[in-house]
């Protein structure tokens, strides 16, 4: 059974909320965002997060990046500022997935199911090696002959994604669909800047070994040529 942390000091949704997830067979856990929260989230240890960004007692937004420096664990934030904008910087801080207020708890449920597929490769591949390339995502660490390169979890996500399936070639729409979710409002322009980034990040991966190459009229594909060393 997948565990569920809510992040939520409105004690009627996080009742509300938990009714609907152990219906839908989620262990749930709540936290009203006090000082203990990381405390509860590291014990806890969930596959998922439901985080209010308009909390009493400490600012969500500060909240959503601590825990991203943390860990990897999916993120859903749910709250009442359901400005475009607002969703564009909780996905650019590392969420997975954004809900506004008033919501229908079905629709939660069913967010969280559909995030909770698209990382599943998460608890699959542990450890995967590429040649000199190594993605560890129990630690989250991309590494290049065992030297540590750096991506924003978002990148992480992509580059481990496309990692599982070597070789094969992804749609945009495809990619969007598996990392940033059905719902994403930016467009596949997002896709094409974080395979930039991701580009950039990989210089020293050596070319023999692969590569992320563009497929015109396709999208993108993870070459591998070379695993050994």
């Amino acid at each position: 059974m997948k565990k569920v942390l809510l992040i939520e000091d409105e004690q009627n949704i996080v009742k509300l909320l938990q009714a609907y997830l152990e219906k839908a067979d989620f262990i749930v856990a709540s936290n009203a965002g006090d000082k203990e929260v990381m405390q509860v989230f590291r014990s806890f240890k969930p596959d998922m997060v439901l985080l209010d960004l308009m909390l009493v007692t400490e600012d969500g937004w500060s909240l959503l990046q601590k825990l991203r420096l943390e860990s990897g664990c999916p993120i859903i934030i749910i709250t009442a500022r359901g400005a475009i904008t607002d969703r564009l910087e909780g996905l650019d801080l590392g969420a997975d997935d954004y809900i506004a207020k008033p919501f229908d708890p079905n629709e939660v449920v069913a967010r969280v199911k559909a995030v909770l597929r698209r990382s599943v490769y998460l608890a699959d591949a542990d450890h995967i090696r590429l040649g000199s390339l190594q993605i560890d995502t129990t630690k989250q660490q991309l590494t290049i002959a065992q030297q540590e390169v750096a991506l924003i979890p978002r990148d992480f996500q992509l580059i481990g994604f496309m990692a599982q399936y070597p070789n094969q070639c992804f749609s945009r729409a495809q990619l969007l669909d598996q990392v940033w979710g059905i719902d994403f409002v930016g467009g596949e322009r997002a896709v094409d800047a974080a395979i930039k980034r991701i580009r950039k990040a990989l210089q020293l991966w050596p070319k023999q070994q692969g590569e992320i190459m563009t497929m015109k009229g396709i999208g993108y594909c993870l070459r591998v040529y070379e695993t050994e060393q």
